[in-house]
């Protein structure tokens, strides 16, 4: 995806605005768990608020700051091309439409590979610094590869930053100036794997598709999985494998995991990828009544999957406003401030976990389905 300027992002148009408010309660003490929930089943709700009433709109503004300069030209790239970061691409359209009604001229590129490739993302950043961007943005695909080169671009003189749900962050020993987005993976990998445990009552085998190698944002959340696993006895980890973030691999590893494990009482899927390739070889072996499942983001299929009840919950980040963020503290940036004077080191966008009884509201948000 190239975007330039004014272009228009058509894939989830219907998603401006949308954030949740129904937040995972957690699972009580995690040394004394409470009594099992009702049956899967059973519609379920998390919230006071009725299904129909937890999905707020919303439109985001402008912060206030007043620009320095008349025209910015931005560089982003990242991971891969998906529907997730089409999201993203609506809320940095949005703030440059914005700006554009001030008088501020935004320009910027938003490319990416087809497939995740540390090496690519080597060769897109190493290029763009060549090109004369006021700033480059990375959303990070593996922290050990990319890292020394983001270094060499900042001691260069380049201003970059990292964006999305990836970070380089300066305890990696990355000098980027600033991030935009998810600085809470491990918790977000913890909280769907608490949901997941109460669900299956803190006992059996689960399995653990992690999506790309060396990712920070997926090896954080498998993390979080793992550490919640590790408090409970009964419960087993049986294996993890990496998925490249792709719903075929998903589906394939996903299948192995049926076949090698005819007693396998949960899955957990740290990408927006993943849970639909595990639901649908779970479907496939008829064991939806089985087999837990929770997982990443607002794929349409998932949310489908989730209204059925063969997902049962889902980790939905707020694209919308890394992507509106991630403008505004761009052009923070190019007038040269640092972190701490207009802007955070790391702006920190929600994740907001839903269960079966969101997922029609969520549907008819992004996608415009209607029962």
């Amino acid at each position: 995806m190239k975007i330039e300027r004014r272009s228009r992002v058509s894939a989830l148009a219907a998603l401006v605005i949308c954030a949740l408010v129904l937040p995972l309660s957690g699972c009580g003490r995690e040394d004394v768990p409470p009594p099992p929930e009702q049956s899967r089943s059973t519609v379920e709700s998390r919230g006071e608020e009725p299904a129909s009433e937890v999905v707020v709109h919303f439109d985001r503004q402008l912060d206030g700051y007043q620009p320095q300069k008349q025209e910015y030209n931005f560089y982003f790239t990242y991971k891969m091309v998906h529907p997730w970061w089409d999201a993203v691409a609506l809320g940095i359209e949005d703030a440059a439409r914005q700006y554009e009604g001030q008088g501020i001229i935004i320009s910027y590129e938003y490319l990416a590979p087809t497939a995740v490739s540390a090496q690519d993302q080597i060769e897109r950043i190493r290029a763009a610094s060549g090109r004369g961007f006021d700033v480059i943005g990375v959303d990070v695909a593996d922290v050990g590869a990319v890292t020394p080169v983001i270094n060499e671009l900042t001691a260069a003189g380049h201003r970059v930053m990292t964006f999305s749900s990836s970070d380089a962050s300066r305890e990696d020993g990355c000098s980027r100036i600033a991030y935009v987005g998810n600085t809470h993976n491990f918790k977000d990998g913890a909280d769907l794997t608490r949901a997941l445990c109460q669900r299956i009552e803190y006992r059996g085998k689960v399995a653990l598709l992690v999506g790309t190698e060396g990712a920070p944002c997926h090896e954080e959340r498998a993390l979080g999985a793992r550490s919640i696993i590790e408090k409970y006895p009964d419960m087993e980890l049986v294996e993890i494998a990496y998925d490249g973030d792709s719903v075929e691999n998903a589906y394939q590893l996903t299948q192995g995991f049926l076949e090698r494990h005819d007693d396998l009482a949960g899955i957990i899927c740290c990408n927006m990828s993943n849970p639909v390739g595990a639901a649908r070889a779970v479907i496939e072996a008829g064991r939806e009544e089985q087999i837990v499942i929770v997982g990443m983001d607002h794929d349409q299929e998932a949310l489908g999957y989730l209204r059925d009840g063969v997902i049962y919950a889902l980790g939905v980040q707020d694209c919308y406003s890394i992507g509106f963020d991630t403008v505004q503290v761009a052009i923070k940036i190019a007038d040269g401030h640092l972190p701490g004077e207009q802007y955070p080191e790391k702006t920190e966008e929600i994740t907001t976990i839903i269960y079966q009884d969101g997922a029609r509201a969520m549907l008819q948000t992004l996608y415009g389905e209607i029962d």
